[in-house]
């Protein structure tokens, strides 16, 4: 007998009706809510990544949503309370930033993109360069000659020349 009336009283005051919250006097417009979770969502990110970066550039992740929009916490979590308890207009609102995320990381992955494509170009211009003997502080194919002369003992000539200097100073000492 305890136990069905403890299990009566359970299923009276567990089906009691919840009240709906009531709009609250400075309820934030939806695109301003949109703004803040926006807001939100990429502070928590730079938060998780370096937290002491921010703090060291004066922002703090705490304050800095209201400071910037002007409203305080109360405001902000009645709001949020409000628009949490109708879910299709909570899901709308939800559904905006996640596309202004999504948006925003498209620009930065093609950003990055671009830079890598940039950088590879770059490493394959200079070992193009390289492989053709184009540079002129890279010369593979080089071989010393001795002069006669004190002042100017050994020079450096590319192969393709050896052979017309080796020409030229056999007419010249005959």
């Amino acid at each position: 007998m305890k136990y069905f009336i403890l299990i009566v009283l359970v299923f009276l005051l567990g089906c009691e009706e919840e009240e709906k919250p009531q709009r609250p006097s400075n309820l934030l417009a939806k695109g301003e809510m949109v703004d803040i979770l926006y807001d939100v969502y990429i502070l928590n990110a730079a938060k998780g990544i370096n937290k002491k970066l921010l703090e060291f550039n004066g922002v703090q992740p705490e304050t800095y949503i209201y400071e910037k929009y002007k409203i305080d916490s109360l405001q902000f979590a009645q709001s949020n309370t409000y628009y949490s308890y109708w879910p299709d207009t909570y899901e709308a609102i939800i559904d905006s930033v996640r596309q202004r995320v999504a948006k925003l990381k498209d620009i930065y992955e093609d950003e990055r993109d671009q830079e890598e494509l940039e950088k590879k170009r770059k490493r394959d211009s200079i070992n193009t360069i390289i492989k053709e003997g184009r540079d002129s502080l890279y010369l593979p194919k080089t071989k010393l000659r001795r002069y006669k002369d004190s002042l100017m003992r050994y020079q450096r000539y590319p192969d393709n020349q050896l052979d017309s200097i080796s020409q030229s100073s056999l007419l010249n000492e005959k």
